[in-house]
C-alpha cells in the first residue's frame, strides 16, 4: 500500500499528557511523519528540539483556537486583528517546524448571516496571499455537529464554494472522513467528487472516533483501497482516540503497510 500516515499527536499517545514526548512515542512505533493541532502551549525551542531528536517529519499544524470555548475566528466579524495575530503564530511555528500545512479554523457562529459569509471570504482570501508568499498549503475542514455545534463550516458545498471564490493554489480542503460520513455519507461518490480539491485527508471510526479497525459505521479497508485507485498522494493523518494503548491499536497500519516504519 502507498498511502502515507502520519500520527496525530494531539489525540493518539494519550499516554503522557506532554506533547514533547509524543514525538518519541511516535517514532518508536515506527512513524516517520507527525501532525498535531495546538502545539503553542509549548515554545518553539522545545518543539523543534522534540522533532530533531525523534527524527519525524511535521505535516500539519492547526492556527491557534482562541479560547478553551474558540474554535478558530475566522467567520467571526470585528475579530480581524485576531485572526491575523493567529496567521501570523501559525506561520512561525510552521516555518521553525518545517511545517507545509496550516488548518485555518472557522470559529462557532450560532446563526450565520452575510456579514459571517463575508468575513470568512475575507479573512481566508487575506490568509490565503500569505500563504502564498511562504509557501503554505492552507487548509479548511467542515466539522459535524455532533463534534462542534454552532461551527461555522459544516458543508462541504460551503467549503468548495469560498474555496472556488478564491482561487487560490495555496488553500484546500481537508476532508477528515469521520467528519464526511456524519455530514454528507455517500462516501464514495463525496469522496470521488471532493478529492481535486483536497490538501490533506484525516480519518477516524464513526461514531466512537477510534481506530479505523474497530467496530463502527465505515469500512476503512475498502476506503483506502478507494484512495489507492483514485491515486491520492498526499497525506492521512491518524485523528483518533486510541481504543487503548496507542502503540498496540496500530496493528491495524501494521498489516495493511507490512513494514515496521510508515
Amino acid at each position: 500500500m502507498n498511502l502515507k500516515f502520519c500520527a496525530n499527536l494531539s489525540f493518539m499517545y494519550q499516554e503522557t499528557n506532554c506533547l514533547l514526548e509524543r514525538y518519541s512515542l511516535a517514532a518508536k512505533s515506527g512513524f516517520t511523519s507527525v501532525e498535531c493541532a495546538f502545539p503553542y502551549s509549548e515554545t518553539l525551542e522545545k518543539l523543534v528540539q522534540a522533532k530533531t531528536n525523534a527524527n519525524v517529519q511535521q505535516i500539519l499544524i492547526n492556527a491557534p483556537r482562541g479560547e478553551a470555548h474558540e474554535l478558530g475566528f475566522a467567520a467571526i466579524p470585528s475579530m480581524e486583528d485576531s485572526f491575523r495575530s493567529s496567521i501570523d503564530l501559525a506561520v512561525s511555528y510552521a516555518n521553525a517546524l518545517n511545517c507545509s500545512k496550516i488548518h485555518v479554523m472557522a470559529g462557532i457562529v450560532v446563526q450565520p448571516t452575510k456579514v459571517n459569509h463575508e468575513a470568512y471570504e475575507k479573512n481566508l482570501t487575506c490568509a490565503a496571499q500569505i500563504f502564498e508568499t511562504k509557501g503554505i498549503m492552507g487548509l479548511i475542514e467542515p466539522i459535524n455537529k455532533y463534534s462542534a455545534p454552532g461551527y461555522y463550516l459544516n458543508t462541504y458545498e460551503r467549503a468548495i464554494d469560498v474555496l472556488n471564490k478564491i482561487n487560490s493554489p495555496n488553500l484546500k480542503l481537508q476532508l477528515d472522513i469521520f467528519h464526511l460520513q456524519q455530514i454528507k455519507g455517500d462516501l464514495t461518490n463525496n469522496i470521488k467528487s471532493l478529492l481535486p480539491h483536497v490538501g490533506h485527508i484525516q480519518l477516524a471510526q464513526v461514531p466512537a472516533r477510534n481506530e479505523p479497525s474497530t467496530p463502527g459505521e465505515i469500512d476503512y479497508n475498502y476506503i483506502f483501497q478507494l484512495l489507492e485507485e483514485l491515486n491520492y498522494s498526499e497525506w492521512i493523518g491518524l485523528e483518533y482516540n486510541p481504543k487503548g494503548d496507542t502503540d498496540k491499536g496500530l496493528s491495524w497500519l501494521r498489516d495493511i503497510k507490512r513494514t515496521v516504519t510508515f
